[in-house]
């Protein structure tokens, strides 16, 4: 390596060492080093060499009389230079500093921390993006600087905390080293997110730092990522992090009364970041709420109206960053809706149960009678089967109820409705609270209700977080229908399919569609309308897979399906594929000329915790494991996956290399971008084709551990074509034996004792 002082440096040198000579006009990249005392010298790095050496001949060069090892090299923007990435810091000609190393500038910072003079806001300002470089965090950590900086934060305001918060965060970015974090950080954590006086810039970091504490359980430690939802902890071992999770945190929640409240009203942001976060965060904690804190947690998100909320984020035009988040809280409902489908109703041991069948039965206004045989008459008037309420409400769970509930409040007539019902003829009432739970039915078919975790939405589904009104309105519908169609008791399935039709049709396209449609759909549809298309219908269809064996069936098959594909899309990533570096859609078209590297090739690592990369001239043969991407992206940093967000850089794309570009001003068709919450862009890329696109993107969002939803209908379609080819495979067996299928099956009575045990048939 060669040195020349510039104007600003006494210094004149020109060695050749290690054995490297650099010739007069050698096409050998010159960059510019700045030392600690202001100097600046131009330097000819030789690309072979490791930093250590490079920073031992700078010393040498500079008659630096410290060790070499006190020293490092950073870009302009004070990114550490590593052996990875050296070779292209010299071939683009960065500017480079020579600075104090990592370990040096940690020992001296935890220092500065501890001495809280005047320069602690500046401390703090590089502390927060030099804590996660893993030699400074390691150094910073052994000179006790955890606790100092949690003190920090103790007792700072304004935009000192913002940047103590924001270290903090970038801290927890590592797997190791912030286990010793205790209840009485995170109620300080809880007190400065729920203040409403607290500043955006605080409150960003300081809702990260809950999510990620919220995530930290020991069933999200380092591994095979988990397709059960079950929600049994194991212990962590000692010193690990993973030793926080939901129950940790909510209980620090609940002592602050307002934080739920605060985080859902910061939904409504006019700053998109702290939108975002503060939806992050709701995931995090849906997605990880513990059992024993359940129900608690899902009624105050409830009272708090969020679903409201997000439909309203819906229907704004500048929610791009938010759209994963969105569908994110969508397949989180998925799971809590699937939840209360399959918990049973308990009055006897659930107050919550018992108070609200009490509600139900107050507001219908009737009075408990004995039937003609000395039994109760009470559930019985209302519609239902028996007055077994346990067994009349066991396929729809306490969402059954809840929606009975909601039912009856959402109408004040609901007592006339009652009586109305009762004046009829025995045979010719129609069953209240067996309608509403078979409405139940049909809309979690039509919604894929089939089982937790598992969501092939691709687009927005406000109708379905307002599942309680649209119940509401088919229910009437269902009442309306048995009246205009002079319906018996015996005609109940055929009632029941012609709410199917029209949920299917009120329904369709609820990404595009009004609510007031909807509605009209509902209140002004004849029956013979409704009758007329239900018969076209059933043309087309096979009334086999109606029976409820089937569906229930299709639901087992859809998940299997769902998790197969989730597999290959992940194994794809691992595999890897070359995309186009694209530029942001605000790019100046005109001014922006042929990148040099227009090309990268990305490969996920076998532990899923890297996207490592290269970015090239030409594309090349790419060598199995990750000796040829220098270059990685922490996938733990990605909080979206935008699509449709970038232009493909000028004369790159033509036409043999079979990539759509969408139109000249708008983003490429098959363009995506890895965002951070708190970096921006970490890449921007365009697939080579529709497949890879969707590979990657569904691939992308299904392995973040707090993601799971679909974001292209071509990924939506294999789940879908798989569970109906798996279905149909499994019904030849049946229906080539003309087997006939029950519509259900009644359980025989329990044993009278134990006295028995399983055979085990071969």
């Amino acid at each position: 390596m060669s040195t020349a002082a510039s104007t600003r440096s006494p210094l004149a040198s020109s060695a050749a060492t290690n054995g490297t000579q650099v010739k007069p006009g050698a096409l050998v990249p010159t960059n510019n080093v700045t030392t600690g005392d202001g100097l600046t010298v131009r330097a000819r790095i030789d690309p072979t060499l490791t930093v250590d050496d490079v920073v031992k001949q700078l010393c040498i060069n500079l008659q630096i009389k410290e060790p070499p090892s006190h020293f490092a090299l950073r870009d302009e923007n004070d990114e550490l230079v590593t052996n990875d990435n050296l070779r292209r810091k010299i071939k683009t000609k960065v500017n480079l500093k020579l600075v104090n190393a990592p370990a040096r500038e940690a020992k001296e910072t935890a220092e500065k921390l501890r001495q809280r003079n005047e320069k602690l806001r500046l401390t703090l300002f590089s502390l927060q993006k030099f804590i996660r470089e893993e030699q400074f965090a390691q150094e910073f950590l052994n000179n006790d600087g955890l606790a100092e900086l949690v003190d920090v934060i103790d007792t700072s305001s304004g935009n000192t905390l913002a940047y103590a918060l924001t270290a903090m965060q970038n801290l927890m970015e590592l797997d190791y080293g912030w286990s010793t974090l205790d209840d009485r950080f995170i109620f300080r954590v809880v007190q400065i997110l729920s203040s409403p006086q607290s500043l955006i810039n605080v409150c960003r970091p300081a809702t990260a730092i809950l999510k990620k504490l919220v995530e930290a359980d020991p069933m999200s430690a380092p591994g095979p990522l988990l397709a059960s939802s079950s929600r049994a902890l194991p212990s962590a071992p000692p010193g690990s992090v993973y030793r926080y999770g939901f129950h940790i945190v909510f209980e620090q929640m609940r002592k602050e009364k307002g934080l739920l409240e605060t985080v859902v009203s910061r939904l409504g942001s006019a700053d998109t970041a702290m939108a975002q976060y503060s939806m992050m965060l709701i995931n995090s904690l849906l997605a990880h709420a513990s059992d024993i804190r359940w129900d608690e947690f899902i009624a105050e998100l409830e009272r708090l109206n969020v679903r409201k909320a997000v439909v309203r984020l819906m229907s704004l035009h500048t929610i791009e960053d938010l759209t994963s988040c969105i569908l994110d809280f969508q397949a989180n409902i998925v799971r809590v809706t699937y939840r209360k489908k399959t918990t049973d109703v308990d009055p006897e041991f659930e107050p919550t149960h018992a108070a609200a069948l009490d509600y139900i039965w107050n507001c219908s206004k009737l009075d408990e009678e004995v039937d003609s045989t000395g039994q109760q008459l009470k559930w019985r008037k209302l519609g239902f089967d028996t007055e077994n309420i346990l067994e009349e409400f066991h396929d729809v769970g306490v969402l059954g109820l809840d929606c009975l509930k909601r039912f009856v409040d959402s109408d004040p007539d609901f007592s006339k409705v009652v009586l109305e019902q009762l004046s009829r003829p025995e045979e010719r009432r129609c069953p209240i609270g067996k309608a509403s739970n078979e409405v139940v039915e049909l809309l979690a078919e039509h919604w894929a209700i089939f089982a937790p975790g598992y969501s092939t939405s691709t687009t927005f589904q406000p109708f379905f977080l307002d599942f309680f009104k649209v119940h509401s309105l088919a229910t009437h519908f269902f009442l309306r229908m048995w009246s205009e169609s002079g319906a018996a008791y015996g005609d109940f399935t055929r009632v029941a399919a012609l709410v199917q039709s029209q949920i299917k049709l009120a329904l369709r396209s609820e990404n595009v569609r009004a609510w007031h449609d909807v509605e009209h759909d509902f209140l002004e549809c004849e029956y013979r309308a409704v009758r007329d298309r239900q018969m076209k219908e059933l043309e087309l269809e096979d009334d086999l897979l109606s029976k409820v064996p089937v569906r229930n069936l299709r639901a087992k098959l859809y998940k299997e399906s769902f998790e197969f594909v989730r597999q290959q899309r992940i194994q794809c990533l691992l595999q890897g594929a070359w995309f186009v570096n694209a530029l942001p859609q605000s790019s100046p078209r005109d001014a922006v000329r042929r990148p040099s590297r227009p090309w990268r090739f990305m490969r996920l690592d076998i532990g899923m915790k890297y996207l490592h990369y290269v970015d090239s001239a030409v594309k090349f043969l790419v060598r199995n494991g990750l000796e040829d991407l220098p270059e990685r992206i922490d996938v733990s940093l990605i909080s979206e996956i935008a699509t449709g967000t970038c232009i493909p850089p000028p004369n790159v794309l033509r036409d043999q290399d079979g990539l759509p570009t969408g139109s000249p001003l708008g983003p490429s068709l098959l363009s995506f971008s890895l965002l951070s919450a708190h970096e921006g862009s970490l890449a921007d890329l365009i697939a080579p084709d529709q497949s890879r696109w969707a590979d990657w993107t569904d691939g992308l969002n299904m392995l973040r551990r707090d993601g799971g939803h679909v974001a292209s209908k071509e990924t939506a379609g294999f789940v879908q074509a798989l569970t109906e080819i798996g279905l149909k495979i499994k019904l030849l067996d049946l229906s080539g034996e003309m087997v006939e299928i029950p519509s259900g099956l009644v359980a025989g009575p329990p044993p009278t004792n134990t006295d028995f045990f399983f055979s085990e048939l071969m």
